[in-house]
């Protein structure tokens, strides 16, 4: 009989990750923010692609969140995509002035960073 049991790949258990889960569900609620304010815009043809990078930006984030709440194994691939992700929403949010794109900026870079962080720290079995 085969042993299906998974096999650990990385140090972390879903309880060490909370810290990592918090500041992808921040980096989100920041890029969904920065979409609906932007809409909002007097000229809103000039925020198209930043709206679609907080879309984007903020699923990936939310879905990493679940990766790491279930200790996926996929959760390596994947926490570098969300790290591209916060990086070029960050970059599109820094060409405007408005308020809420440099807060989402600063919440992506930030994010960007953990990311980084949280992927330079595992270690695959």
């Amino acid at each position: 009989m085969k042993d299906n049991k998974k096999t650990t790949f990385r140090p972390h258990s879903p309880e060490s990750n909370n810290p990592m889960v918090r500041e992808l569900l921040d980096c989100a609620i920041a890029c969904e923010t920065c979409a609906t304010v932007c809409l909002q815009e007097r000229d809103v043809n000039i925020m198209t692609r930043c709206i679609e990078l907080n879309r984007e930006c903020a699923e990936l984030c939310i879905q990493g969140a679940r990766l790491m709440q279930r200790d996926s194994e996929i959760l390596p691939s994947f926490i570098r995509v969300c790290e591209e992700a916060c990086r070029m929403c960050a970059e599109e949010c820094r060409k405007h002035d408005h308020d809420h794109c440099q807060q989402c900026a600063d919440a992506c870079e930030h994010c960007a960073e953990a990311c980084h962080e949280f992927d330079g720290s595992i270690e695959l079995k």
